[in-house]
């Protein structure tokens, strides 16, 4: 199968010779492009691209005429949570009543509310609820994805919810990477015994999504009133011994020692980081671990936002990516993502798209074969409607810019 987009009016973000995993700091401000373009993809892959002027006189299966149009690689969305039993929309009205996260959270609320409506949940139920979110956001322009569980909380409902993200994978034509998160909160039965829940993850559960390959990632979230340093630490050398790489959510309501916990474990990526300062900007400064920032989350609590001038300005490869989950960030929504990115932490346009497209991808370690345009990579693409700038996606909040995708070198 051979398809050939030409006449593009911007082809954003494409590679020629040496390949980053990242880019970072000032860098991320200037992204490659050509005008009037054409774009090859045969057996899945992008094969070549180059200017109309230099079209070489190819036999297409499909030809898609691109004018006026941009053609961009599809977003990276590597922190979601997007299996999940039901909404949470009362707590959403309690917070407009005044009550905190953490006030809903001691009610019951929060994720222990979200594991107990999953606990409940059919497994086909999950599944079709969860397959009906991903092709929301694959309509916007999601080509990859990363799932978390952490709404079980007990060992079979982790690995309910795992085993549904792997049928996700299997189903999809997209990249799902799947991360075991029964370190997200603590269960109501072991409020007062939290050595005990921290065993359990260790010695029943661990070896269990280890046995059956259900996870690439083991998270932790590292947090005042969550898990402490000393706990992550035990949880992510555990985790290291069956094969599970760390991710972290660090710093979202403190200045927790998350950053600093997942540094030193060789974290892929840190996320969140609401609470950050000059200690850990000097510590991602000497990683190669990936400062992911969630701003959708800080918008829908009404948070202050995190420090992205100053992480891009200080060198480090920022990436964004959405949160979605059903009670601080109900949506999966990029474009949503990258206008409160430019508009709340002034990201300029460009490095907004690129902190969800080849930082996405590194931030799953998939920026081998996505987040930009390079021959031999997935043709996973962005076809936006016809549109003037790069800025004007952002720019044109709540309308979507797709106009198609194309999957695996598909429309």
């Amino acid at each position: 199968m051979r398809s050939l987009i030409t006449n593009i009016h911007l082809l954003a973000g494409i590679e020629n010779g040496d390949r980053r995993r990242v880019v970072s700091g000032a860098d991320m401000a200037s992204m490659r492009c050509l005008k009037d373009a054409w774009v090859l993809a045969e057996g899945g892959l992008i094969t070549g691209f180059g200017t109309m002027d230099a079209l070489p006189d190819f036999h297409a299966d499909t030809q898609i005429d691109a004018s006026g149009s941009i053609v961009l690689p599809a977003w990276c969305d590597s922190h979601t949570h997007i299996v999940f039993a039901a909404a949470r929309d009362g707590e959403f009205v309690d917070r407009i009543r005044g009550l905190s996260y953490a006030e809903i959270a001691a009610r019951g609320g929060g994720i222990l509310n979200s594991a107990n409506k999953l606990n409940e949940a059919d497994e086909e139920a999950l599944f079709d609820a969860a397959l009906h979110r991903v092709h929301q956001v694959m309509a916007q322009g999601t080509g990859a994805l990363e799932i978390k569980s952490g709404y079980g909380l007990n060992t079979e409902s982790e690995l309910k919810m795992l085993r549904v993200i792997r049928r996700l994978r299997e189903t999809l034509p997209i990249p799902i990477r799947a991360s075991f998160l029964a370190a997200h909160a603590y269960p109501a039965s072991y409020r007062n015994n939290k050595e005990a829940y921290v065993k359990l993850i260790i010695d029943e559960m661990l070896p269990r999504v280890a046995d059956e390959g259900l996870a690439d990632y083991m998270d932790v979230f590292c947090e005042e009133g969550f898990f402490s340093v000393d706990d992550t630490s035990r949880l992510l050398d555990a985790a290291a011994l069956r094969g599970l790489k760390p991710k972290i959510h660090a710093n979202q309501l403190h200045n927790s020692g998350g950053v600093q916990v997942g540094i030193r474990h060789g974290a892929i990526s840190v996320d969140h980081l609401e609470c950050v300062a000059e200690p850990e900007l000097e510590a991602l400064k000497h990683s190669d671990t990936i400062p992911t920032l969630l701003p959708g989350a800080a918008y829908f609590l009404g948070m202050h936002y995190q420090p992205a001038r100053q992480m891009i300005d200080a060198g480090l490869p920022v990436c964004l990516a959405t949160d979605y989950n059903p009670g601080s960030c109900p949506s999966g929504n990029v474009p949503l993502l990258l206008n409160i990115a430019c508009t709340q932490m002034k990201m300029l346009p460009e490095e907004a798209i690129q902190a969800v497209t080849l930082n996405g991808a590194a931030a799953i370690e998939l920026s081998t074969q996505l987040g930009t345009i390079a021959v031999g990579k997935t043709a996973n693409l962005i076809i936006t409607r016809p549109m003037p700038s790069l800025a004007y996606i952002p720019y044109d909040f709540g309308n979507n810019p797709v106009g198609r995708m194309m999957i695996k070198g598909r429309i």
